[in-house]
């Protein structure tokens, strides 16, 4: 229970990637931590293999002063997530204030989007590096790149040391 008293907010669009979302989801809880699922509505939203995930909140009823970290999933939902402007807004938010943004596969471009990369080291899937280099990050290939608050990993292969990196940044 390492993570008790901290609240996460995850977010949630149809088309995630389901272990980007579940891994980090679950593995979050076993800490102790409160996760919220956030979503552009309250409703079921499918990943790519078809897992139904529900969403607790939506984006409008939420304030970031409430969560002490993010976690954005991939697969195809960060270009759906990126969207809905209350989602670019509150990681643009979550980053001014300084809490932990973590990130894995496509979900950096909701970084680029929310314009919080420029100069930062981060990864990603390897097929938006060139967005991510064009929006002024500093594209590294490794399974976990930390850059002050932002944690980003590549791929399902980097979730171990994605969600170790979570919980080490929540402890400080």
């Amino acid at each position: 229970m390492k993570l008790q008293g901290k609240k996460i907010a995850i977010f949630l669009e149809k088309m995630y990637e389901d272990l980007e979302f579940w891994y980090p989801y679950l593995r979050m809880k076993e800490e102790g931590a409160e996760v919220v699922v956030i979503a552009p509505k309250v409703d079921t939203y499918k990943g790519k293999h078809g897992l139904p995930a529900q969403a607790g909140q939506a984006i409008i009823a939420v304030k970031d002063d409430e969560f002490h970290g993010l976690i954005i999933p991939g697969g195809y939902s960060p270009d759906h997530m990126r969207r809905t402007p209350e989602m670019v807004d509150f990681v643009r938010s979550m980053n001014r204030s300084g809490k932990m943004i973590a990130s894995i596969c496509h979900g950096p471009w909701m970084l680029a989007s929310a314009g919080i990369i420029k100069g930062k080291k981060l990864t990603s899937f390897y097929s938006i590096k060139d967005d991510l280099i064009n929006a002024g990050a500093e594209w590294i290939d490794q399974e976990v790149v930390c850059d002050g608050n932002l944690i980003t990993s590549r791929n399902p292969n980097d979730l171990p040391a994605f969600c170790k990196a979570i919980i080490k940044s929540l402890h400080n």
